[in-house]
This record gives structure tokens, C-alpha cells and sequence, in this order.
């Protein structure tokens, strides 16, 4: 009696022992400050006007009207390594998403083997086993489940998901940074091209005034200076038409290579410069919280939220239940006798002890992760909001200076077709109508530039506001530089909780 009631005793000292240790047997957890904070939306506004206006379509370069250069978005889209590589990276992050839902789920596994094994004369096996050579058979299934008390597989996943919607928004960065560089070049070709004819018209309006010039000089009209006052301007006309050949090659072969081609497949390009994107109310600077960059910077901020969960999930107890159930035998005859059953039920409990050096280090680099995160989160916000303020302030100075510049081209064609009516009726000579019409050429070469400048600025300004880019975890959610950070959603201002 004595002895029952002292193994009762025992017994029930064991078990308040081990349930002590699941409360309080946890792995020290060190105190964290709390993590660094995203930028206040307002203070990263700088004075962004943010008014209702225009939203931007995916395809943004469809907006110029041009088949050709719609044509060739499209075949680096789908050409591009850059993509293709992102889109590697999405199977990935899906891939690891996929194994965080599976440690949510029950695993089961199924294993059968069959051993032959002569068994020792002098082990634990008594005759008639000891010394002979037997078949060993064993089918057996197993289930195996780890409850997650402390949210550690739900932390893994969303932190997968988290990566997952990095990924997707770093391919849709790389698929705008495509698309603006081939609108970029193409543009630039344009422009090139529509200056070399300009230039040709002027090289020859030169050429004009220049056998003028040596006819009078023959003539003893002009003297040697005039001659060479009209010579001068020759060599740097071809100096320029070498410049803008040399241009449109080297834009040729950008082209080529963006669209996953050969230099030798652009060699007769001829690009239409886009006429500037008259918007009856320009694209709002909400659109500037849609950027896929700040959406990957805002998905890997809260990825890393969660990696922090789980690293302080590392210190908590784990239990988990595992069952088996299956058939075991000496020698394949008796292997599927009712009596040859075997099965078995238990819990697991794992307690981290001894093992808080690791975990500690481990919950530490996760926070630094994390405040490396945000670090970056709003550094990525100031860069958008300056590169977005840059490109707006650099379109209204080009639209204020195309209105200049159509004013002198306006003077220009004046003072040609005045010229001309002098020149009719006697009172100037040829090279006064020649000098005209080369001022005419020099202002409209300048008007070209602006139009090339406004359009490209316009393709920077839809770069910088997301290139219609709508990030499916948050396509509503407000811009982060246009609202408080308390009423903003998640998806535009990344929660990073507190770290205790």
C-alpha cells in the first residue's frame, strides 16, 4: 500500500513538473525596442498636390496613338530576361507559399519494407529465432498533426504571401521600367530623326546662299569675307548630321536589344515623334501610392512583420499528436494475419530549454530584418514623391516654354512669308529669303525639341506615378502620399505592430 501510494505520489509530481514547464519552460525572450515606423503620409507629401484627376491605364504608351511603338512595348514585354527572370521569382515565392499551407495541414505518409536478417545466437532473440535467417515485413501508415497554438505556421504563411506579393510587384516594376525605356528611345529615334531632316532642308538652304554668295563675288558684288561669312556654317551642319546618325544607331540598337532582337533588325526603323498627350485633367498624384516599387517595399515590410512572429513563436512550447497504424511480422506468411497488427497513438511536446542562444539570435536579426524593411519602405517613398514633384514641376516648365517657342516659330513663318513678298516685289534679294526661311527651320528644330522633351517628360511622369500599375492586395486603398498614416489601408501603410 505504501509503495501504490508512493508511485501515485511520484506520479503525480512528474506530471505537475512537466505542466510547470509548459507554462513557464520557455527559452528566455529577449526585449526588442519597438520596431522603426513607416513615414507619416503627410510628412511625405512635401507639398504634392494630390487632386482628383485622370487614372492611367496599364498599357499607358497605348495613350500616343502609335501602332508601330505599341508594337514594339509589347515584344519586349515579352522578350524581356529581366521579366522572365521575375517571373522565376514569383514561381518561387509561390512554391514557398504553397510549403507554408502545408505545415498548416495534417501530413500523412505510408512506408512498407522487407529485410532479411539472420539474428544473433547471443542477442536478445531467444531459439528458435537466435541463429536462424528470417524475413522481416512491416506496412505501416502514419499521421502526424502540429497544433499551432502560437500562430507560428499562420506567421510563416502570411510572410510567404508577403514575399509572394514582393515578387509579383518587383515583376511589375521591371515591366514598367520595359516599357518606359522602349518608349524612351523610341521617342529619342523620333526626334533624331525628325532633326537630320530638318538639318537636311538647312544644309541645303545653306548651299543655296552660298553659290548666291560666289556668283555676286564673281560678280564683284560680295567680297572675300562675305564668301567666307556664308562658307562658315557648312562644317557644323555636318558635324550635326554625324552627331544625329551616330545617335540614331546607337538608339537603334537600344531598341533592338530591349526587344530581344539583333542590331541588324532595327536598321531601317523610321519612329513617328507621339504628339504630346493632351489630358483633359492631368493623371492625379494618388496614382503615387499604386508605384510596384512602394508595393513591394510595403509587402516586404509586412513579410517581415511576420518573420518576426514567428521567430518569437520559436520560444513557445510545440505539441503535436502522431499516429500510426499498420502490420509487422517474421516472414511474409504471417505478415497479414489479424494478428500481425500494430498501431499506436501519442502527443509530442517540445520545449525550447537550452536552446536560447540560437533562438535569441535568431529573433534579433528577424527585428533588424524588419527595421531594415521599413528603412527602406521610406526611403522609397521620399525617392517617389521627389521623382514624381520633379517630373510634374519639369512638364509645366516644357509646356509653359512650348508656348514661347510656338510664338517665335509663329514669328518666324511671319517674317518668311514677308520676306518672300519683299523678295516678289523686288525690294530684297534671295539670300535676305534664304536667311528667313533658315531662322524658320532653326525655330521649328527647337519646337521638335520641346515636343520630344514634353512627351518624355510626360513618360516620366507616368513611370513616376505607376505606369497604371494596381496592386491586387489594395487596388483601393488610398495613396501614401495623400492620407494620414492612422486612416490608411494596410496595403499602403505596412503595419509593423510592436516587438514588445
Amino acid at each position: 500500500m505504501t509503495s501504490r501510494l508512493l508511485h501515485r505520489t511520484t506520479l503525480a509530481l512528474a506530471m505537475g513538473a512537466a505542466l510547470l514547464m509548459v507554462l513557464t519552460g520557455c527559452a528566455p525572450m529577449p526585449h526588442l525596442a519597438n520596431p522603426a515606423q513607416p513615414l507619416d503620409a503627410d510628412a511625405a507629401r512635401l507639398g504634392l498636390s494630390a487632386a482628383d484627376g485622370q487614372a492611367l491605364e496599364a498599357q499607358w504608351w497605348t495613350r500616343f496613338g502609335d501602332p508601330q511603338l505599341n508594337a514594339l512595348v509589347d515584344q519586349a514585354i515579352a522578350q524581356s530576361p529581366n521579366l522572365a527572370l521575375a517571373r522565376a521569382r514569383i514561381a518561387r515565392a509561390a512554391a514557398l507559399t504553397e510549403n507554408a499551407e502545408a505545415a498548416q495541414r495534417p501530413s500523412a505518409s505510408l512506408s512498407a519494407d522487407v529485410t532479411r536478417q539472420r539474428f544473433s545466437e547471443h542477442g536478445i532473440y531467444p531459439p528458435p529465432l537466435a541463429g536462424s535467417a528470417q524475413t522481416l515485413a512491416n506496412i505501416q501508415a502514419g499521421l502526424s498533426y502540429e497544433f499551432d497554438f502560437f500562430g507560428r505556421h499562420e506567421a510563416a504563411l502570411q510572410s510567404a504571401l508577403g514575399q509572394r506579393r514582393a515578387a509579383e510587384a518587383d515583376a511589375a516594376a521591371a515591366r514598367l521600367s520595359v516599357s518606359n525605356a522602349v518608349a524612351k528611345a523610341y521617342v529619342a529615334l523620333a526626334r533624331s530623326q525628325a532633326q537630320s531632316r530638318l538639318l537636311e532642308q538647312q544644309k541645303g538652304l545653306r548651299d543655296q546662299s552660298l553659290d548666291l554668295v560666289r556668283q555676286r563675288s564673281a560678280a564683284g558684288l560680295d567680297n572675300g569675307q562675305d564668301l567666307r561669312v556664308a562658307e562658315a556654317p557648312l562644317p557644323d551642319i555636318q558635324r550635326q548630321q554625324v552627331v544625329l546618325r551616330e545617335q540614331q544607331a546607337l538608339l537603334r540598337h537600344q531598341i533592338a536589344a530591349l526587344t530581344g532582337q539583333g542590331p541588324a533588325a532595327t536598321e531601317s526603323l523610321e519612329a513617328a515623334l507621339p504628339g504630346v498627350i493632351d489630358w483633359q485633367q492631368a493623371p492625379h498624384l494618388d496614382l503615387l501610392g499604386r508605384r510596384p516599387d512602394l508595393a513591394a517595399a510595403r509587402a516586404r515590410v509586412e513579410a517581415s512583420a511576420q518573420d518576426v512572429r514567428a521567430a518569437r513563436t520559436q520560444f513557445y512550447p510545440s505539441v503535436s499528436l502522431t499516429a500510426f497504424v499498420g502490420l509487422n511480422s517474421i516472414g511474409l506468411d504471417e505478415l497479414f494475419k489479424s494478428g500481425s497488427r500494430q498501431y499506436g497513438i501519442g502527443p509530442a511536446l517540445h520545449l525550447p530549454l537550452f536552446d536560447s542562444g540560437r533562438l535569441r539570435a535568431q529573433l534579433k536579426g528577424s527585428a533588424a530584418e524588419q527595421d531594415a524593411a521599413i528603412d527602406t519602405y521610406n526611403a522609397a517613398i521620399l525617392d517617389a514623391v521627389r521623382d514624381a514633384s520633379d517630373q510634374f514641376t519639369t512638364l509645366q516648365s516644357l509646356r509653359e516654354q512650348g508656348v514661347q517657342q510656338a510664338a517665335l516659330v509663329a514669328n518666324a513663318d511671319s517674317q518668311f512669308t514677308l520676306a518672300n513678298q519683299r523678295y516678289q516685289a523686288g525690294l530684297i534679294n534671295r539670300i535676305a529669303v534664304l536667311n528667313a526661311h533658315q531662322n524658320q527651320l532653326l525655330q521649328q528644330r527647337g519646337q521638335i525639341d520641346l515636343q520630344a522633351l514634353t512627351v518624355d517628360a510626360q513618360i516620366n511622369l507616368m513611370r513616376a506615378l505607376g505606369g497604371g500599375y494596381a496592386d491586387p492586395a489594395g487596388a483601393a486603398a488610398q495613396s501614401a502620399a495623400s492620407a494620414p498614416a492612422a486612416a490608411m489601408a494596410p496595403s499602403t501603410t505596412p503595419t509593423t505592430g510592436s516587438r514588445g
